[in-house]
């Protein structure tokens, strides 16, 4: 019963940020309509899987690693190993579902648009018919989970 609930909370605040970046960033990926500040140096653009970091990217990904570790910040739950891999692995897999989702809830891409010619920002690293931080990422948020319930 944990697992289901896991991965129906990580699918729901996957959902519920998919939707709400639609009404932020609108038929504009990667920030690009967004008055932000953007790091474009190549060591950056290395270190951000080719793209460049934005303001808007780097405070929502410090707001979700605030959020997900609220518990042990608030003293609500003690710090463990297992924890912190379960996190991780709900922080990896909640941004490759919300990104995929974005593409699917949004009326400017939706399902048939999921391609490296529609998506500029992550054409460079398309690998066969998703973006690579989608191979990556997914199986090391698994990883992370399974690795989190066996320690």
């Amino acid at each position: 019963m944990a697992h289901l609930v896991f991965a129906l909370t990580v699918i729901s605040a996957a959902v519920i940020f998919a939707l709400l970046e639609i009404q932020i960033e609108g038929n504009k990926g990667w920030a690009t309509g967004l008055p932000t500040w953007r790091l474009e140096q190549a060591w950056v653009k290395r270190i951000c899987g080719g793209r460049a970091m934005t303001g808007y990217h780097f405070y929502v990904h410090l707001l979700v690693l605030t959020f997900t570790h609220l518990p042990f910040l608030l003293d609500l739950a003690p710090w463990t190993l297992a924890a912190e891999l379960r996190i991780l692995g709900f922080i990896l897999l909640f941004f490759i579902i919300e990104d995929f989702l974005w593409f699917i809830f949004n009326k400017s891409f939706g399902l048939r648009r999921f391609r490296k010619e529609h998506i500029w920002w992550h054409a460079h690293a398309w690998w066969w018919f998703m973006p690579r931080d989608y191979w990556i990422a997914g199986p090391l948020g698994v990883g992370l989970y399974v690795l989190s319930v066996v320690i």
